[in-house]
């Protein structure tokens, strides 16, 4: 249907090419007779009829750029994209700590296939003002388990166990609001890291699409459970339209990602989260910047914690991006408001977080074989008192063990034998740190979580 619409709009253009070089060809021709009649009349009649053919010259003029255009072409697009790995978990922590990770409750020497991710979306330009778009996603752990009959532990799966589908974004984008700028409203990306719009106002040099190794793991805030998708509005914008380079997100969202949280829940309807992001490419666009914060009270004064709860982040990402080797870095602080209990001290503190990643990557063979490497450190409270113990108190979803670090490292070969088609053997590895002295009750020692893969990824469509 779409190459026949092709054909007969291409056919009904050359057909008003021709009519229109005839037409011009005619307006020349009369143009020359009325020129040699004018010679010979008097001075009003030639001021007349230069008059009269000034006005279709004019009429010409304006006509053949709109011929010359190109033609608006709406998206119908269905796409999608699935990774996962042949996985060999050669070493489980003993306590299964990093409840936020994908193998957390593994055991040793487990191995499997398992898809990590599947996406389906569709875009659809309902207009050349409004574009609507919808994604699917399945992302199952390794981990999923079922408590009861009823209820699904840590994973996008059915209660029989099955892969499932679940709404992820679903909006509508104003495109050019004002010059530069697009309205988005409905469930979509936030500027945390995930964003990567092209073709719009909206940024494709965050985190996630700079990494360019999500098929491997997440960035480090997304690791850690930060919003990478909300129900909101937010405004995505270039200062310069032309060649957007510099540019801007606001938004303003739930805090409840897809969760359909009760009416009465503290955490929507009642307050919102605060995303801004600022971002710009520099040098030919060879160095990325990205500086975000978000702002999200969490809960009223509750019981012993006197103050209304919140967490705020800071982040900065930066990037050299080169088609043989490129580097980046991101680093972050959170602080959560009340956020744990000092047992010792029976007092409510702030809990700090601290986060960097840095990674590596480059081409061995040109578009068929690259590298990558990366490092993750993470402190859950950096003013941790290792005498003591704490509890947490923050609603903050992510946030569930201030007393262990975490540093984590991967790395591994990208092989793309075809476009948008990629294999990667790759390591996975998590040290865990417990900051409590060894005398101090609830201690832990040291260990790690270290899993070996082979790891597909192909997209389509788009």
């Amino acid at each position: 249907m779409k190459k026949m619409f092709t054909k007969l709009f291409s056919t009904v253009l050359v057909m008003a090419l021709v009519l229109t070089g005839f037409t011009v060809k005619a307006q020349q021709t009369t143009l020359a007779s009325v020129t040699t009649l004018n010679k010979k009349n008097d001075a009003k009649a030639d001021s007349a009829i230069v008059a009269k053919t000034d006005k279709k010259t004019d009429a010409a003029a304006i006509v053949k750029p709109a011929a010359d255009a190109p033609a608006w072409v709406p998206v119908r697009r269905l796409w999608g994209y699935a990774f996962g790995d042949l996985y060999f978990d050669q070493h489980a922590d003993a306590t299964n700590r990093g409840s936020e990770t994908m193998y957390n409750g593994v055991p040793a020497n487990r191995n499997a296939f398992q898809f990590r991710r599947m996406y389906i979306g569709y875009d659809y330009d309902i207009d050349q003002k409004f574009t609507a778009e919808v994604l699917l996603a399945s992302e199952p752990n390794a981990n999923t388990g079922v408590n009861g009959t009823t209820s699904i532990q840590n994973g996008d799966n059915l209660v029989d166990g099955k892969m499932a589908f679940w709404i992820k974004n679903f909006n509508l984008r104003v495109r050019n609001l004002w010059t530069g700028t697009d309205l988005v409203v409905g469930e979509m990306g936030t500027p945390g890291f995930a964003l990567n719009e092209p073709g719009t106002n909206a940024p494709t040099s965050l985190s996630e699409a700079t990494w360019g190794y999500r098929f491997i793991e997440k960035t480090i805030t997304d690791f850690h459970k930060n919003n990478s998708y909300d129900l909101g509005a937010a405004l995505q914008g270039t200062f310069d339209p032309k060649t957007k380079n510099f540019g801007y997100v606001f938004m303003l969202g739930n805090n409840s990602t897809s969760s359909l949280l009760s009416a009465a829940n503290a955490n929507t309807g009642f307050y919102k989260i605060t995303y801004g992001d600022l971002w710009g490419k520099f040098f030919n666009k060879q160095l990325y910047v990205d500086i975000y914060a978000h702002y999200a009270p969490t809960s009223p004064a509750v019981g012993t914690i006197p103050d209304q709860q919140s967490n705020t982040m800071m982040k900065i990402f930066a990037a050299y991006i080169n088609p043989k080797f490129s580097i980046g870095v991101e680093a972050y602080t959170q602080q959560i408001k009340d956020g744990v209990t000092n047992k010792g001290t029976t007092t409510n503190e702030d809990a700090t977080v601290n986060g960097l990643s840095i990674w590596v990557k480059g081409a061995i063979v040109k578009d068929k074989l690259s590298f990558f490497a990366r490092y993750d450190g993470y402190n859950p409270d950096t003013k941790y008192d290792s005498a003591n113990s704490y509890t947490v108190n923050t609603n903050y979803g992510s946030y569930n063990n201030p007393a262990t670090k975490e540093t984590f490292f991967t790395g591994g070969l990208d092989y793309t034998p075809a476009p948008k088609i990629h294999f990667s053997p790759n390591f996975w590895l998590i040290d865990y740190k417990d900051q409590r002295a060894s005398t101090t009750t609830g201690y832990v020692g040291d260990d790690h979580t270290l899993v070996f893969r082979a790891t597909f990824y192909y997209t389509f469509g788009k």
